[in-house]
C-alpha cells in the first residue's frame, strides 16, 4: 500500500512513517519544514520526503492519507485530499489500527518527561530482554531511532495530550488504550486547542476510562491536577510515586545522578547514571513501576536504566569549543526550563551558565506562559531570549524582572555576538527551543571556533 504523510517531520508523524514502512507499506511524506533529527531518521530509512504542501506530491494519488495535527483546513494539501476524495485518516487512528490493535500498551503521558519517560521504559524493557515496540517523539540514544515494530506484545509509546487531527479534537492518548499507563505530571499547557487547565484534566480523565481493571495507573503522589482526575473516577489499581508514594528515591548525589529506588519501604537497587534533576528521578520511578508490571524485576530496571543515555536533544552535549560547552534542550515550558536548569546547576556547581530560549511552542507564541518566563532561568549567570518580529507579544517586558542578567535579540547574530562576548573556559551555554533554532547549535559552534 502507499501511504502519503502529511506533516511527516513533526517528531510523531515521522516515527509513524517509520513503523509503515517497517509494515512493509510504500512510504512517502511531506512537510513545510524538513529538518533533524527526524529528516535524517527518514532519509536513513528510504522514505522520500518532500518540502512544502503541493497537492502533486499525491499524484498519482496514494491509498491512503495519514494527516498530522499540525494541518487545517485551507491547507492546499489537505483541500486537495478532501476535493479528491482521497482516504485519510489521523496519525493516533492508524497507529491504534495498525500497530497497537491486540498488544500490551505501556504510554506514558504527562506535560512534561513523556519522550525522556517512555525512551527509559523502551530500555528498560529492552535490557529485559522483552524486545519491545516503541514510538517516541524523540530518538533515544540507546536504540538511535524514534521507533519500531518490537518482536513480542509488548509496546511503549509517548501519549501526547494534544489533538489528533483537524477532524477530531480528540487528545492523540485517547486512542492508545493502554494497559499500563504513566500519568507524569500535568500543567496547563497547548493553550492553542485547551482554553484551561480544567479542559485538558477531562482529556485526561478520557484515557483513564479507557485502562482496564486488570490494568496499572502510575502517578506522582504531590500532583493536584492528577489526584483530581483520578478522583473523576478510576476503576484500574494505582500505585503513586515521590516522596509520600509507594515508589520512592533517596538521593545518593545532590543533583540525582545517583539514588536508591525504594517500594513500599524496601531498597530495590540503585541509579548510577549519566542523567541529572530531579524530574528524571522521578520520570525514573515511573518507568520501574511500569516495568514491573510487566515482569521486570525492580533490581533489574534499575541497572538497565544505569545504562540509559537519554535522548536526542534532552540536555544533549552537542559541543566543546575552547572550553566552553553547547547543550542542545528541548525546553517548550516555564517548569521544563527550570527543572532542566536546575539538574544543571547541581551537576556544575559555580560554573557560569547561560540560557539561550526561543519561545517557539505554539503555548509560548501566544504568550500562555509568560508570566513563568523571568523565574524560570533562576538559576543561570544569564539568559538570552529570541524574540523574532513575528513573536506576536512583548517578549522584553515579560522578563524585565528577571533575577538574573537577561538579554533580548532579535536575531541569531545578535544572540551569536552575545555568546561570544560573554562566554569564558569552563561556561555551560544552554540552548532550549521545541524546533531547529534556525541551527544556532552549528553556527554558534562555529563563532565561538
Amino acid at each position: 500500500m502507499h501511504i502519503h504523510i502529511l506533516g511527516i517531520c513533526g517528531t510523531f508523524m515521522g516515527s509513524l512513517a517509520v513503523l509503515a514502512k517497517a509494515l512493509g507499506h510504500h512510504v512517502t511524506g511531506s512537510d513545510a519544514n524538513v529538518y533533524p533529527p527526524m529528516s535524517t531518521q527518514l532519509e536513513a530509512q528510504g522514505i522520500e520526503l518532500m518540502q512544502g504542501f503541493d497537492p502533486a506530491h499525491m499524484e498519482p494519488a496514494p491509498d491512503l492519507v495519514v494527516i498530522g495535527n499540525a494541518l487545517s483546513r485551507g491547507n492546499p494539501a489537505v483541500e486537495y485530499v478532501l476535493n479528491k476524495g482521497l482516504p485519510y485518516v489521523s496519525g493516533p487512528q492508524w497507529l491504534a489500527d495498525h500497530v497497537l490493535q491486540g498488544r500490551w500498551v505501556l504510554a506514558a503521558a504527562g506535560t512534561h518527561g513523556k519522550t525522556t519517560t517512555s525512551s527509559m521504559l523502551a530500555w528498560v524493557l529492552e535490557h529485559a530482554g522483552m524486545s519491545p515496540g516503541f514510538l517516541i517523539g524523540g530518538v533515544p540514544q540507546n536504540f538511535g531511532i524514534s521507533a519500531r515494530l518490537g518482536e513480542t506484545p509488548f509496546f511503549v509509546v509517548e501519549a501526547d495530550e494534544y489533538d489528533s487531527a483537524f477532524f477530531d479534537k480528540r487528545s492523540k492518548f485517547v486512542h492508545y488504550r493502554p494497559r499500563t499507563a504513566i500519568l507524569n505530571n500535568l500543567e496547563f499547557d497547548h493553550a492553542d486547542i485547551f482554553p484551561d487547565l480544567a479542559a485538558i484534566e477531562r482529556q485526561f480523565h478520557h484515557l483513564v476510562r479507557t485502562v482496564p481493571g486488570e490494568g496499572l495507573i502510575i502517578h506522582p503522589q504531590s500532583e493536584a491536577a492528577l489526584k483530581r482526575v483520578i478522583g473523576m473516577g478510576c476503576w484500574t489499581p494505582v500505585q503513586t510515586t515521590g516522596e509520600d508514594g509507594q515508589w520512592q528515591a533517596k538521593l545518593l548525589s545532590e543533583d540525582g545522578s545517583r539514588f536508591e529506588v525504594i517500594f513500599e519501604g524496601e531498597v530495590q537497587g540503585v541509579v548510577d547514571w549519566q542523567l541529572t534533576g530531579r524530574h528524571n528521578v522521578n520520570n525514573a520511578l515511573a518507568t520501574l513501576a511500569a516495568a514491573r508490571h510487566v515482569g521486570v524485576l525492580p533490581k533489574q530496571g534499575a541497572e538497565a536504566l544505569s545504562e540509559f543515555r537519554s535522548v536526542k536533544r534532552r540536555m544533549e552535549k552537542v559541543a566543546e569549543v575552547n572550553g566552553v560547552t553547547l547543550y542542545d534542550d528541548f525546553a517548550h515550558h516555564p517548569t521544563a526550563i527550570a527543572t532542566t536548569l536546575d539538574g544543571l546547576r547541581k551537576q556544575v556547581g559555580d560554573a557560569p551558565i547561560i540560557a539561550v530560549i526561543e519561545p517557539r511552542s505554539n503555548s509560548m507564541k501566544l504568550g500562555a506562559h509568560r508570566e513563568g518566563l523571568a523565574e524560570s532561568v533562576a538559576l543561570v549567570d544569564q539568559a538570552i531570549w529570541y524574540a523574532p518580529a513575528s513573536l506576536g507579544w512583548d517578549l522584553a517586558a515579560a522578563v524585565a524582572d528577571s533575577p538574573v542578567v537577561t538579554t533580548v535579540c532579535d536575531s541569531l547574530e545578535a544572540i551569536i555576538e552575545r555568546v561570544k562576548s560573554q562566554a569564558a573556559p569552563g561556561t555551560q551555554v544552554v540552548i532550549m527551543s521545541n524546533g531547529g533554532f534556525g541551527g544556532l547549535h552549528g553556527k554558534l559552534a562555529e563563532a565561538l571556533a
